[in-house]
């Protein structure tokens, strides 16, 4: 690539986005392993609620376990639910890469990742994620085109 790679687009933060954003980013561990806290907190409710010794902090624990169990099993519409019902839902967002980095901005988020902050690139079947300290950052193809696929995946080749 030349020095003077510079791409820029629009796109709506619309649910499609979001989902696509859930689907590419978030790992799913093994189901016992997530079920594990709200095994305790169901368990330890029903072992206060047998000791009598507080029946509504008994009940507060159980509620908690029951909550979050319910909260692993709805995760991807509790997150895309969250997500609209966020002031960015809805607005326009611009995207430009360059040979400085990835550059996102909206009505209310501006984010700038140079490239030597970011750690590893991974490609997807529908987008790019940029892995930085721990957190995951996404990018569709649906709004990149050939030339930003290569540009990313030489990128790639050159951290590895």
């Amino acid at each position: 690539m030349t020095a003077t790679f510079h791409y820029c687009t629009h796109f709506i933060l619309d649910r499609d986005y979001y989902g696509e954003c859930f689907d590419a980013s978030v790992t799913q561990p093994a189901p016992r392993a997530e079920y594990t806290k709200s095994l305790c907190f169901l368990l330890a409710g029903l072992a206060l609620l047998m000791t009598g010794v507080n029946a509504y902090a008994s009940w507060f624990i159980i509620a908690l376990g029951v909550l979050e169990a319910l909260s692993i099993r709805f995760k991807r519409p509790w997150y895309l639910t969250r997500q609209m019902m966020s002031k960015a839902a809805g607005n326009e967002a611009s995207l430009t890469l360059d040979e400085q980095g990835v550059k996102t901005e909206s009505l209310y988020v501006k984010q700038q990742l140079l490239w030597g902050d970011i750690d590893e690139i991974e490609e997807t079947a529908t987008g790019f994620l940029l892995l930085t300290k721990g957190q995951k950052h996404y990018l569709s193809k649906r709004h990149l085109d050939d030339a930003c696929h290569h540009f990313l995946r030489e990128k790639q080749a050159n951290r590895g």
